[in-house]
């Protein structure tokens, strides 16, 4: 039997371009749910109830889409809080390193660490990031550095997306870094990627998307491509931390494959905002990086907007350069840093986090979407990222149900 629910007395920002108003707003609506998809959006005026249909008033909330975190790194090991004491004490990241810390620092946690434990310490980050209504996360691979780990943070994730009330999409990433026992010898490790850990991925079904770092202290464009023709021959979309630091081409990479998502982005040039632009691949913002590296060169917004580049806004949540667990959070810093405004931020973390995820089923409030969306005691959209650490939100829905 279908399960019907209507949702009534609503102020909706879609973020539907349907809808040209800004945030989509629809006021005065009613939303009708069928088996887990939106079926209508009917002005109040029209609607009327069905014998035996449960109902439920929204009493004038905004209801927007559930909000996506499009870009996390969510399971690790350990910390990194001594590294952030060692860097405000004046260390260069050589430094950091040679004390011990570092990114080999959490990829020694992460090997360590049971599958039970990456379960167990992720989980609170993520039940941090479903309070403020996120419904859909991405978690990336890139602590375990062989095959045997990298799969194992690929199980937990897929875990989490179980047994926690949220979608879960898992991507690849072990070409991250270079591990210590191929210290000298990234081609070495890339021929690994490549060879095993890749089709190991890809046959146990743990991976959606594969991601590299193409960057002067990671990967080089060769090798990065090499990862990409690999990851096509397998049938995985690809995505790219690309000119975060320094220009390395890694952003017109990503457009040649037809990447997803080019993500961080601050040193793109106009040929590769071009690039993007004719791709149809999606610029992920990460501003809690950028402050927490202390960067100033920021991304070309302006262009990126000028040349219709969909802009995605999402945590980067991870130990060594973005411990943020809060996208509402990454919203406000989004207009505060990089110049977005609150709807494009919010745009941001609906509507186009999901196209950098490949998904064309959320995102937005539109018939026959999934219904997956959040309703706010709020005013007014903006108030999600004016206040972003005040909590507003009412209800989160998954798949038409109240989670």
């Amino acid at each position: 039997m279908a399960h019907l629910r209507s949702w009534i007395n609503l102020r909706i920002a879609s973020f539907d371009p349907a809808w040209p108003q800004p945030y989509g707003a629809l006021p005065g609506m009613a939303l009708e749910v069928r088996d887990g998809r939106i079926e209508r959006l009917l002005p109040m005026a029209e609607w009327s109830a069905t014998p035996g249909v449960e109902v439920i008033d929204g009493e004038g909330r905004w209801l927007t889409p559930g909000l996506i975190d499009c870009h996390t790194h969510l399971v690790w090991g350990g910390d990194r809080a001594a590294d952030f004491e060692r860097r405000l004490q004046g260390a260069t990241y050589a430094e950091v390193a040679a004390a011990g810390g570092g990114i080999r620092s959490t990829v020694a946690a992460t090997r360590a660490a049971s599958e039970q434990g990456l379960f167990d310490a992720a989980e609170p980050r993520l039940r941090a990031l479903l309070a403020e209504g996120v419904t859909c996360v991405e978690i990336k691979s890139g602590y375990g550095l062989d095959a045997e780990h990298e799969l194992k943070q690929l199980r937990v994730a897929r875990r989490l997306g179980r047994e926690l009330p949220v979608r879960v999409r898992s991507t690849l990433l072990a070409a991250h870094a270079v591990p210590v026992e191929f210290a000298g010898n990234a081609d070495g490790y890339i021929d690994l990627v490549c060879s095993t850990i890749l089709p190991a991925a890809a046959e146990a079904g743990l991976a959606d998307a594969v991601d590299l770092f193409c960057e002067n202290v990671g990967f080089s464009l060769a090798q990065s491509r090499r990862v990409f023709e690999r990851a096509r021959e397998l049938g995985l979309p690809l995505k790219g931390h690309v000119e975060q630091l320094s220009h390395q081409g890694g952003a017109r990479l990503v457009a040649e494959f037809a990447g997803l998502s080019a993500d961080h982005v601050e040193y793109l040039d106009a040929a590769d905002i071009a690039a993007l632009a004719a791709a149809g691949t999606v610029a992920v913002l990460l501003p809690g990086a950028f402050l927490f590296l202390n960067e100033t060169r920021k991304p070309p917004v302006a262009a990126l907007r000028a040349a219709g580049v969909p802009l995605a806004v999402s945590t980067d949540l991870n130990p060594g350069t973005s411990p943020f667990a809060s996208l509402r959070l990454m919203g406000n810093l989004a207009c505060c840093l990089f110049g977005l405004t609150p709807e494009e931020a919010l745009a941001g973390m609906t509507r186009e986090a999901a196209r950098a995820l490949g998904l064309d089923d959320c995102g937005m409030i539109r018939a026959g979407l999934r219904a997956d969306f959040a309703l706010w005691d709020i005013e007014h959209p903006a108030q999600l990222v004016y206040e972003p650490l005040t909590p507003r939100l009412w209800r989160r829905v998954l798949g038409g149900e109240v989670v």
